[in-house]
């Protein structure tokens, strides 16, 4: 799991930089699909990801209001703020609670759905970076040095 996670991650991370070359227009334009716009995905990503990480703790889930983080910065910020708690969550998983429930859902569903989530957002980021004639960050797996570690 947590290999997965830091791959997630190191996009995610990846992507907040390639947004910092581009202007604030681009960032917060209208488009189809996603959360409307390059900002409201990546804040996406991480609110969905710290709410479900603190259902599966026992914590009550909690959602971050996008208006107050309206900017690039902000967001990147969040992102670094959440990550501990769900990276000291994931480094203590343990498969032993993968059938456990959160509502009607397994720990395990759940864990994988945070997975799947991040990576379905990110895509929807390569797809608009193309339409705006960029090139997308890469989000090939293979050669990123995670399994390395």
């Amino acid at each position: 799991m947590l290999k997965l996670f830091q791959y997630n991650w190191q996009v995610r991370d990846e992507w907040f930089n390639w947004c910092a070359k581009i202007s604030v227009d681009e960032l917060q334009c209208t488009r189809v699909g996603g959360r409307g716009s390059i900002l409201r995905n990546l804040f996406h990503i991480v609110d969905v990801e710290q709410a479900w990480i603190r259902g599966l703790k026992g914590k009550t889930e909690f959602h971050y209001n996008f208006n107050d983080y309206p900017s690039l910065k902000s967001i990147r910020e969040l992102s670094i703020k959440c990550r501990p708690e769900v990276e000291e969550y994931i480094q203590n998983w343990s498969n032993d609670i993968e059938n456990h429930k959160l509502d009607e859902f397994t720990y395990g569903e759940v864990i994988h759905h945070v997975i799947a989530h991040e990576i379905h957002h990110i895509g929807q980021l390569s797809i608009w970076a193309r339409e705006m004639g960029a090139v997308p960050v890469s989000s090939n797996l293979i050669g990123r040095g995670i399994y390395d570690r």
